[in-house]
């Protein structure tokens, strides 16, 4: 099995509980048109691992549209010589404000107490 990462704009995550308790996550993502069959960009899903199912898709809410995200996902061998992805991992490609705040501002030492 193969591990990659992919850069692509975030379209939605989505849950879908299916009979028997079974739960499916997928992971829809935009990429380049092929010129042919769709304009604008080219809707594609992918499902997510089991193990990070809800963790992926609690964290599409904090993406906005479009928003440029970074997938990692594992490749794994399919039928007749395709790929099957599984997602492991979504978080965004730009650093959060918070991030870059507390990574810029250096702590301050603690003053002292004046000695007697």
């Amino acid at each position: 099995m193969a591990r990659s990462t992919m850069e692509v704009a975030f379209l939605g995550t989505q849950r879908f509980d299916g009979e028997g308790g079974t739960k499916y996550i997928k992971v829809f993502y935009g990429d380049e048109p092929d010129g042919k069959t769709e304009h604008g960009l080219s809707i594609i899903g992918m499902a997510a691992d089991d193990n990070v199912a809800d963790e992926i898709f609690a964290a599409g809410a904090h993406f906005s549209p479009l928003e440029l995200v970074r997938i990692t996902f594992d490749v794994a061998r399919g039928g007749q010589n395709k790929g099957k992805n599984l997602a492991l991992h979504i978080e965004s490609v730009k650093p959060r404000a918070a991030t870059q705040t507390a990574q810029q501002t250096p702590s301050k030492p603690t003053a002292e107490a004046p000695k007697a």
